[in-house]
This record gives structure tokens, C-alpha cells and sequence, in this order.
């Protein structure tokens, strides 16, 4: 078992830059682009500049308040695991009164950024606060731990597109189904890298459940990934938007399976095929759709869509 490390001679305002994993930014990348994602499809490619500013500053500020309530909940954990042992509250850099301060302001920010939205959005916020909260303690009581993270994360989409719409469409769920599966298939891989220590602890996580059968699991899910973001192509404009080029879909999932195909389930960490440049690809490879037709001409949009429609035998 690892020993506790000593207190770490970092800066106060670096500690808590690491707290809030902003060192980090692949991390909200691949929060941030499936809820920018939902609102511009949501919007038929036009949401208001203002509402697009609240989902990017929400992402950030929830995303931030998740990792400072997960390292509260592990402060005693993190210490005997390799690759979370020197995180602030880990290695006792940062107090636990400075990191609940901290965890209550990120979360008040997102509670204000909540206020711009509609009713039913912003009670879709509230209902996200339980599971962000609590998403630490699955560990503990859950064998698929990460299937919990996965529908915290979901949120992010059904905010998005609702804060538009001011409702949930059969898109929305296929969309949703998407990021979920999308999340539990990299944190699976994410997670098997402190396999081992997790065992020793007695705490769960995917990479424990699934052992033997991870490669095929996690296939399963980017695969599942894929599909569910073609099926959100019911709703006719995201139909249109989605299905028009190939690439959407296809080169989203081939960046997701890449570190699969090459992950070695030794003691060498598998995350190290997983880096967050990888992250970066595959979520701006998604963006990138989206943001090519919105910047697009009228003639183009309708040239793209008379294509899709016959390419993929659609009827307009």
C-alpha cells in the first residue's frame, strides 16, 4: 500500500488551479463540446451568443464544483493510488475547509448561470446537483461506478437542448444515449489504469467489473457511441445536419476506439494511449460539423442537404 505523501510547497492559488483540474483542459473539452454540440443542433444552427456564453461558463463552473466534491469524497482514497496521490486534497496541500469554499462557489456560479435559463432547464440543473454530488460514493456501493459519471455527464445535453427548446425531443434522448456511452466507454479505459490500487482499496469501478472483457466492453459502448449519434438523425433539421457527411460519425468513433486498439492490459497504464490531445480531436472532430454548416452559405446548406438526403436514402 502506498504511503501518504507529505504536504506539497505549492502555491495556494496553484493548488487550487489543480483542484479544479483547470491545468487540465481536455477534461472540460469533453464535457463542454456535447453541450455546445446540443445547443447549436437544438437551435437549428443559430442559438443566441448570450445562451451559448451560459452553456460554456456553466460547463466550466460544474465541471470544476464535480472535481472538487470527487477529491472531497477521496481526500482519504487519492493518497494510495498512484496516479491520484499528489492531487491537492490528496497530498494535503489544500485543507478540506479550503476545498468545500471552493466547491461551493464553482457551484454557485453554476446556480447563478441556472437563472438565465428557462423553468424546466434550470430544474433539470437542480436534478443534476444529486448525482454530481453523491457520483463519488457509487464507488463505494456500485459495480458500475462509472455508469453513474456517464448519466451525470448526460446532463450536460439535456440542459443544452432544452435551455432552446424548453423540452426533451426523441433527438435529445438519442443524443443523450450518445454522450453517456461515449463517457463510459473512456472512463472504463480511464480506469484501468488504477485498477490494481482500486482492488487493494476494495472501492469498484468498471475496469474491475468488466476485467477480462474490457476491450470488448469498451467497444461496445464507442460503438453504441456511434450509432446513437446517428440515430439523434430522427429529428429532421438534425437529420439534416448529421447525416449529410460521413465523416460526423465515422471519423468521431474511429478517434474513439484508437487507444482500444492499441491498449496493452498489462501494468503499463492504459491511459497513456488515451492522452488528451486524443480528447481534443475526437471533440472538436464533433464540433466540427456543426460549426462548418453554421458558417456556411444558404446555397451551400441546401446543397449539402440535397446530398445527404440522396446519399443516404432520405426523403426530404
Amino acid at each position: 500500500m502506498l504511503t501518504q505523501q507529505q504536504p506539497n510547497p505549492l502555491p495556494t492559488w496553484l493548488a487550487i488551479v489543480r483542484l479544479l483540474r483547470w491545468d487540465k483542459p481536455a477534461g472540460r473539452l469533453i464535457l463542454m463540446i456535447p453541450a455546445l454540440w446540443a445547443v447549436f443542433l437544438a437551435a437549428d444552427r443559430m442559438p443566441p451568443v448570450s445562451l451559448v456564453g451560459v452553456i460554456i461558463l456553466g460547463t466550466l463552473a460544474t465541471s470544476a464544483a464535480g472535481c472538487v466534491v470527487n477529491d472531497l469524497w477521496d481526500r482519504d482514497i487519492d493518497p494510495q493510488v498512484e496516479r491520484t496521490r499528489t492531487r491537492p486534497l490528496a497530498s494535503r496541500a489544500l485543507s478540506v475547509q479550503i476545498g468545500i469554499v471552493v466547491a461551493l462557489i464553482a457551484m454557485g456560479c453554476a446556480g447563478v448561470l441556472a437563472l438565465y435559463l428557462n423553468p424546466f432547464t434550470f430544474w433539470l440543473c437542480v436534478a443534476a446537483v444529486p448525482v454530481i454530488i453523491f457520483y463519488p460514493t457509487a464507488k463505494r456501493v456500485f459495480a458500475v461506478p462509472q455508469l453513474v459519471l456517464s448519466i451525470a455527464w448526460g446532463f450536460a445535453v439535456l440542459i443544452s437542448w432544452s435551455a432552446v427548446t424548453g423540452s426533451l425531443e426523441r433527438a435529445t434522448w438519442f443524443l443523450w444515449g450518445a454522450t453517456v456511452l461515449w463517457t463510459l466507454g473512456f472512463d472504463t479505459v480511464y480506469a484501468m489504469s488504477d485498477r490494481e490500487d482500486d482492488q487493494k482499496i476494495g472501492i469498484n469501478s468498471s475496469a474491475i467489473f468488466f476485467w477480462g472483457l474490457c476491450r470488448g466492453g469498451c467497444w461496445s459502448f464507442l460503438c453504441g457511441y456511434g450509432w446513437a449519434t446517428c440515430g439523434a438523425g430522427c429529428r429532421d433539421a438534425f437529420r439534416d445536419r448529421l447525416l449529410d457527411s460521413d465523416r460526423s460519425c465515422f471519423h468521431c468513433l474511429g478517434l474513439a476506439i484508437y487507444p482500444l486498439a492499441s491498449a496493452r492490459y498489462s501494468q503499463t497504464p492504459v491511459w497513456s494511449d488515451f492522452q488528451p490531445k486524443r480528447l481534443d480531436w475526437l471533440c472538436c472532430t464533433c464540433w466540427d460539423d456543426c460549426r462548418v454548416d453554421f458558417l456556411a452559405t444558404d446555397n451551400e446548406k441546401n446543397f449539402n442537404r440535397g446530398y445527404g438526403s440522396r446519399h443516404w436514402g432520405i426523403s426530404g
